[in-house]
């Protein structure tokens, strides 16, 4: 059974201010503001060496920022660290365990290290991310993707209300993907708040609410995913004379930029509120429709077009 977790929603699980951190002379983030809400998924994107672990590092109080400062649950972490991490979950790349050991016995390590108040939940976790079948078996005999649900196991053993997970489905198969991403959405589910850094794009947007998008230490974007990966005012059509319709179209003063995809293929800027204005204006001018549809963005296309550098956009 997965807990609800207890906190006021009208206060943000996690908060920066101003976030940076400068190392010698190079600037690895730069002023970052993030605000997450209680239940929400939030993915947290970017380039190799955009500054993704550094933030998380902040957060966790791993490292001391340079400027600004992080909240969690409505606490300053400067003054209240410790009580914020005693309500927080996390899994890091590169984390390991005790390979001569079970995964069970681990998990006992684990809650050892915690105090050993939550050792009675580790049948619970091992069951929620699908390694009980598996539990007595030593960890040395474990595939990348276990070791890394093992670790998600013992990240939850004192029931946070906030889980950070660095690069959580490296090494998962596809069936081990779709079953993280259904373990994280009941996780949600259930009021906890899940911070995700990835470089898996298509995981993301069928897994979190929410995508924060940093580059060279800036967030570049930030939104819900529904709002990112959407159908964007660019229509794609097949037409029966493609020059006669480049011509009526430029013609059009609500009509953007026109770009030829093939030989009857266009691709049209336009709204796609009055597709039917334009294949009226089309066929006036005896120019007919096999195809007309919105091009659909997905959140890799959002991806590449913000961090793209600018020359070639």
């Amino acid at each position: 059974m997965i807990r609800a977790a207890m906190h006021n929603s009208e206060v943000p699980v996690l908060k920066t201010s101003r976030l940076s951190k400068r190392f010698g002379k190079r600037l690895a983030l730069a002023e970052v503001d993030l605000e997450i809400r209680p239940g929400r998924v939030y993915g947290f994107l970017g380039p190799n060496g955009a500054g993704k672990t550094t933030a998380i590092s902040l957060i966790l109080g791993l490292l001391s920022p340079t400027g600004g400062h992080v909240e969690l649950f409505g606490l300053d972490t400067r003054n209240h660290l410790s009580e914020c991490l005693r309500r927080t979950g996390a899994v890091l790349e590169g984390v390991s365990f005790y390979p001569h050991l079970s995964g069970r016995d681990n998990l006992r390590v684990c809650a050892a290290i915690s105090g050993g108040g939550c050792e009675s939940r580790i049948g619970e976790v091992l069951e929620l991310v699908g390694l009980t079948a598996r539990a007595r078996d030593k960890e040395r005999g474990y595939s990348l993707g276990m070791r890394q649900r093992l670790a998600v196991a013992a990240a939850l053993l004192h029931d946070p209300e906030l889980l950070v997970l660095d690069e959580p489905t490296n090494g998962l198969d596809p069936a081990g993907m779709r079953d993280f991403r259904e373990l994280v959405r009941r996780l949600a589910g259930a009021g906890k708040t899940v911070f995700i850094s990835s470089h898996l794009l298509n995981e993301v947007e069928q897994m979190c609410d929410d995508v924060g998008i940093i580059k060279e230490g800036h967030v570049i974007a930030e939104g819900p995913v529904a709002e990112m990966v959407h159908q964007a005012d660019v229509m794609e059509m097949t037409v029966t004379n493609a020059d006669a319709a480049l011509e009526v179209l430029s013609q059009i003063d609500w009509v953007g930029l026109v770009t030829r995809d093939g030989s009857d293929r266009l691709s049209v800027e336009a709204p796609r509120a009055r597709a039917a204005e334009l294949s009226r204006a089309l066929a006036e001018n005896q120019v007919y429709l096999s195809e007309l549809r919105p091009r659909e963005t997905t959140l890799e296309d959002f991806f590449l077009e913000v961090t793209s550098p600018e020359d070639k956009r």
